[in-house]
């Protein structure tokens, strides 16, 4: 088994974190929440020489799922995530890009298969745990690789700030629980990749975070 390896790609006007995960000697691997520019996605998976096993998600809103169903026919590859309690939002993912100005418009999504708490995901010898982690979306998952000690978060928590509960779906004490419950204690050493802006590590989010206070 290789290394595991990161790539990420900014997409969407929202600047979203699409991540490629790979292993460094089977070119195997995963896209995380391709919000968008598939394109652009396509470009760095072929200039990798990867190839891609899975599309993962973790939560519906359009700028982690709005280009799942293109890259799903462009690569061939079955959509994995969120948890079926995103079902709506995904369903009116086209109608969000029209809403939102999107320059090329979203698909609606039907996951190949939907994701619960406690489920494994894996791409050759790297294997992630999934926790379910509602909040800022009903169906809202996160990916945690416990060899690595790092977590794909989406937008449970970012770096200085969590994510936003005034959407469709969202509930602050829910997300707040999540973290609490869920998140926290994976550890302070785990790191984590969010939905936008630089990543952090949960350690620092506990001391720092004024969101996490308490907690």
């Amino acid at each position: 088994m290789g290394q595991l390896q990161a790539g990420i790609i900014p997409v969407t006007p929202f600047q979203q974190n699409c991540a490629v995960l790979f292993d460094s000697d089977t070119k195997e691997g995963v896209v995380v929440d391709p919000g968008g520019d598939v394109d652009r996605i396509v470009a760095v998976v072929r200039e990798q020489g990867l190839t891609i096993r899975e599309i993962w998600i973790t939560h519906g809103h359009i700028d982690h799922a709005g280009g799942a169903d293109e890259l799903r026919e462009v690569l061939g590859a079955p959509v994995i995530g969120p948890n079926e309690a995103d079902k709506p939002l995904l369903d009116i993912l086209d109608t969000r890009a029209a809403a939102l100005g999107f320059d090329v418009p979203a698909r609606k999504l039907t996951p190949d298969r939907w994701l619960n708490d406690g489920d494994v995901v894996s791409f050759g010898e790297h294997r992630f745990e999934v926790l379910h982690c509602p909040g800022h979306a009903p169906g809202h998952v996160i990916f945690f690789n416990r060899d690595m000690r790092f977590i794909i978060m989406g937008d449970v928590l970012f770096n200085g700030s969590i994510g936003r509960t005034d959407l469709p779906g969202g509930n602050h004490q829910q997300l707040l629980d999540s973290i609490r419950d869920k998140v926290l204690p994976l550890g302070d050493d785990v790191g984590f990749l969010c939905g936008h802006g630089p990543g952090s590590r949960l350690g620092d989010e506990r001391r720092d975070n004024q969101f996490l206070r308490g907690m």
